[in-house]
């Protein structure tokens, strides 16, 4: 008997309509249930919660909350989500690129980003192929 495997993803995205099109393409491209949060503080509690196997992360989410690295810093360091590889989804420049992966992101996705492969590019990241 086959067996299918459902991913989870935990989509932390600031802007509605990114956040509902991100998730809408990610589950009908891919068939992941996706999980949204606009907030780092409620994605470090989903984390903890929910059993997910990705975090895809908006860097300009991190705004006007707590920064970038204490997010990715209490995740790592959190015995229950310190496994969960984290991709982010920026605009930032190639210096600041490996200044993230420095901090322990697995993949740095650049925006604007084509929806349509958006799940491709993450499953290539992760090895879910």
């Amino acid at each position: 008997m086959l067996v299918v495997v459902t991913r989870r993803i935990l989509l932390i995205e600031n802007e509605n309509a990114i956040r509902e099109l991100t998730q809408l393409c990610l589950e009908t491209e891919a068939g992941w249930e996706v999980l949204t949060t606009a907030s780092s503080y409620e994605a470090i509690v989903k984390t903890e919660i929910e059993q997910v196997d990705a975090i895809l992360m908006d860097v300009d989410a991190f705004v006007c909350e707590q920064d970038l690295s204490t997010t990715l810093q209490q995740l790592q360091s959190n015995p229950v989500t310190h496994h969960i590889p984290v991709i982010l989804l920026t605009t930032v420049t190639t210096e600041e690129v490996s200044q993230m992966v420095k901090l322990g992101v697995r993949a740095v996705i650049a925006k604007p980003f084509d929806l349509m492969s958006l799940a491709k590019q993450v499953a290539e990241v992760l090895n879910w192929n």
